[in-house]
């Protein structure tokens, strides 16, 4: 069949690390891109017409898009629209999604297919520019994963803080808070397909040769990132609700914790390189320790309602812990953004603008007050543990399509 060229022309500036991309509210460690698709000759004797130009078609469709959408996605603030009114996002999704069952018919039942294309995809948080393997399911790997960073990429759109008309300050609107609940929830669960269904069935020499972008490490990390950012954008509604208790507060940030703590430890003997790989842990690592900063801030609220002065002693204990942890956190913050490539913040919103304001007030408040009641002030707690809830939040279930119709 010879080669079909689908590498696009500013490949290099793909793989190049840009040196600014603006504000972050959700990190995506880059975008992979297909590169060349080589077909073997003697694939046209075992696999119809129909097929291979099929597979062919979409595969360049893909790559031209994606070329597109991987610099796009390190400009937020400009992402294209199709001439319809749609996002560039949303059309490399479906395209996606109608490759994969053509995909899929290259490893039914009976097939040999499996290992006789070579796929070859850029890189990112890699080392090596790009990695070429035998392996269709190394190439559904390769899509899921892209899925999963489209999706986060459209969260990371609709969480930076938008002016009104009117000129008000700048905000995050409950409308685009609930639907990137949704869309993390579809990204994690692309990676959960991925790690559960697809990985097992790529061979143990391909295994080893997968980049680390695509390493069971980073694909659990990534998963519980999205999980643990949907989470923190529940916490934020719940904080505006007047009908949310502490208690629900409480198991919230804790469930935050336990999903950047798996992320954390997914991530924290990986080989990933400076620029994507580097900064990528730093936003693990911040994130992790402002969610033990909320936790431990509700937790230490609701230890203040005892009525013993143990119970006051070990909620101050846990308040000044969270003091702590967002002073931390804010220092770590400021090292994930200057990190190459550099980024900003956004106006601090959702559940952290709350408690920027009013972690360091009630722990100073509530160490004042025991003070004031208690004579012995040198008698002081350790910092309590906190409560273990099972994270309540599920990834949306994806299952794999079945095979087109059109490759029997």
């Amino acid at each position: 069949m010879g080669c079909f060229n689908s590498k696009p022309n500013d490949a290099s500036a793909i793989r190049r690390r840009p040196s600014s991309i603006g504000e972050v509210a959700v990190f995506i460690p880059g975008l992979r891109v297909p590169e060349n698709l080589e077909l073997p000759q003697s694939l046209g004797d075992g696999l119809p017409r129909r097929l291979l130009e099929r597979l062919v078609a979409l595969r360049s469709r893909i790559a031209v898009m994606a070329a597109h959408e991987a610099l796009s996605v390190t400009r937020p603030r400009k992402r294209t629209f199709t001439q319809h009114g749609g996002s560039t996002s949303a059309d490399l999704l479906q395209a996606l999604e109608e490759y994969l069952p053509v995909l899929l018919g290259l490893v039914k039942e009976g097939s040999e297919l499996e290992d006789k294309i070579q796929f070859s995809w850029m890189n990112q948080e890699d080392d090596a520019e790009e990695t070429v393997l035998p392996s269709v399911w190394y190439e559904v790997l390769s899509v899921l994963h892209m899925m999963a960073m489209l999706r986060l990429s459209q969260a990371n759109s609709l969480l930076l803080p938008k002016t009104s008309l009117e000129g008000y300050h700048a905000k995050v609107s409950e409308e685009n808070k609930r639907a990137s609940v949704e869309i993390f929830l579809k990204a994690s669960g692309y990676l959960e397909c991925a790690i559960q269904n697809v990985l097992p069935r790529i061979s143990p020499e391909n295994r080893k040769g997968l980049p680390v972008d695509l390493t069971e490490g980073v694909l659990k990390a990534i998963c519980m990132q999205a999980l643990g950012q949907a989470i923190d954008v529940q916490l934020g509604l719940a904080i505006d609700s007047p009908k949310a208790t502490l208690a629900v507060k409480r198991r919230l940030a804790c469930e935050m914790v336990k999903c950047w703590q798996l992320a954390h430890e997914s991530m924290d003997d990986l080989p990933l390189i400076d620029g994507w790989g580097e900064k990528h842990k730093l936003f693990v690592k911040w994130k992790y320790i402002e969610a033990k900063a909320a936790a431990y801030y509700y937790h230490g609220l609701i230890l203040d309602e005892g009525n013993t002065e143990k119970s006051h002693r070990t909620a101050v204990a846990a308040l000044q812990s969270a003091e702590e942890f967002l002073r931390e956190s804010k220092a770590v913050c400021e090292a994930f953004h200057a990190a190459s490539p550099v980024s900003r913040s956004p106006p601090v919103c959702g559940s952290m603008k709350y408690l920027h304001e009013k972690i360091q007030k009630d722990s100073s408040c509530k160490a004042r007050i025991n003070k004031d009641l208690y004579s012995n002030d040198s008698i002081s707690e350790a910092v309590p543990a906190l409560p273990d809830f099972a994270v309540a939040l599920k990834p949306e279930e994806y299952r794999l399509p079945l095979t087109d119709a059109a490759n029997d």
